[in-house]
């Protein structure tokens, strides 16, 4: 046995999540995954870990144990020991929206589907496919690995507007309302949660009356309802979907914008696939993305 982590108080969501479960769209399952991919594979790295290990993501204060062993905990990517028996507590998060708890060797929680995390939508990975509760232990792996310091730059830049790529719905938005969504500023609503960040601000008309086709979504689509509100949707969104879509956020954008917290401003900028591509050329080298 490679030790457990303990789950003692907890003060808000917490899940186990990893890099998800691509590949299973056509089984109806989203790949899920980290709600800010950035911060996984700072907390990962920083404690030998692949950048996609299963960790838990914390929206808000936790207490934990280890046992069966001493353990190097990452928060964020600041590091420190955690002997056995010996219990820790994890403040809840303070500039963005969730945190990442790494345990070296990973939560080895069963895989599922490819994944260990946690897709509440569908009742499956983690622990059972549900929100942590006090009481719960996970399994750990072996440690080992080696510690890797990744930097952040300006991934979590609240203040630096979102990338998009126009489309694939353009025509059925006017030019004034294309010219909304990148000039207007948005707020992120409380509403929002892992299966879609719902914007406050400017309504983006489109006089679509849902008579649009159902087809495959992604992560990063931007859903204009009827009522004109945009959705910009999570890892856990939905696999199918008939809103049109004015923009998508660029993968190398995801944890900027997730994140932000509710009522964070968010302006988006548009930019070429080209660019779309470059920038993730990049991302992938800061954070040893592997996938």
């Amino acid at each position: 046995m490679a030790g457990w982590l303990e789950v003692t108080s907890m003060g808000g969501p917490a899940t186990v999540q990893d890099a998800g479960r691509p590949g299973q769209m056509h089984h109806g399952v989203p790949p899920g995954g980290a709600l800010v991919p950035g911060l996984l594979a700072l907390a990962n790295r920083a404690v030998g870990n692949p950048w996609g290990a299963a960790a838990l993501e914390s929206f808000g204060r936790l207490e934990l144990r280890g046992r069966g062993r001493e353990l190097r905990v990452s928060v964020d990517g600041r590091v420190f020991t955690v002997a056995e028996g010996e219990s820790v507590t994890v403040p809840a998060p303070e500039s963005a929206s969730v945190r990442y708890v790494a345990v070296d060797g990973g939560l080895a929680v069963p895989e599922v589907l490819g994944g260990r995390g946690t897709l509440l939508v569908a009742k499956l990975g983690g622990l059972e496919g549900r929100l942590l509760r006090a009481g719960d232990a996970l399994p750990l792996g072996d440690g080992g690995g080696t510690p890797e310091v990744l930097e952040l730059g300006d991934t979590l830049d609240t203040d630096a507007p979102i990338r998009v790529t126009l489309g694939p719905d353009v025509e059925r938005f006017d030019e004034a309302t294309r010219k909304a969504l990148l000039t207007n500023t948005f707020t992120v609503s409380p509403a929002s949660d892992r299966v879609g960040m719902r914007l406050k601000g400017a309504a983006l008309a489109h006089g679509d009356e849902g008579a649009g086709t159902s087809r495959p979504m992604v992560r990063g689509a931007i859903q204009v309802t009827l009522s004109g509100e945009p959705i910009v949707l999570g890892p856990d969104h939905p696999t199918t979907g008939g809103y049109p879509l004015i923009a998508t956020v660029i993968r190398a954008d995801w944890s900027r914008l997730c994140a932000r917290r509710p009522g964070t401003p968010v302006r988006f900028i548009a930019v070429s696939v080209e660019q779309a591509r470059e920038a993730w050329h990049r991302h992938v080298e800061r954070f040893r993305f592997t996938r």
